[in-house]
């Protein structure tokens, strides 16, 4: 699933949510990790857990560091801002909605 996230991701959204960002991680790789923690019904600090204790899901996402629980929150709120708002993300509504996304 997180990588058929980060795939749809890198689709809709920009590499970085500003110009001015350090980038540390990607949109995409942050919408994947939201993703993983609307799958599994946890917390934003329960996923930050999950991903610092599995060197795979690293790897796969491409993380070269674990991001801090407030990243992901406010992620959270720029990207369903922007979806909300009709920007490109608006795409990705589906995927942490509760809809469910056909992955071909």
């Amino acid at each position: 699933m997180a990588r058929e996230a980060l795939a749809a991701g890198r689709v809709a959204l920009p590499e970085y949510g500003s110009r001015f960002s350090r980038r540390d991680y990607t949109q995409a790789q942050l919408f994947a990790l939201l993703v993983l923690r609307q799958f599994l019904r946890t917390d934003y600090r329960g996923v930050v857990a999950l991903v610092a204790e599995w060197a795979e899901l690293r790897r796969t996402l491409g993380l070269s560091k674990v991001p801090h629980y407030s990243t992901l929150a406010h992620a959270s709120r720029r990207i369903l801002a922007d979806a909300e708002a009709g920007g490109p993300s608006a795409t990705l509504k589906p995927w942490w909605s509760g809809t469910p996304v056909a992955v071909a």
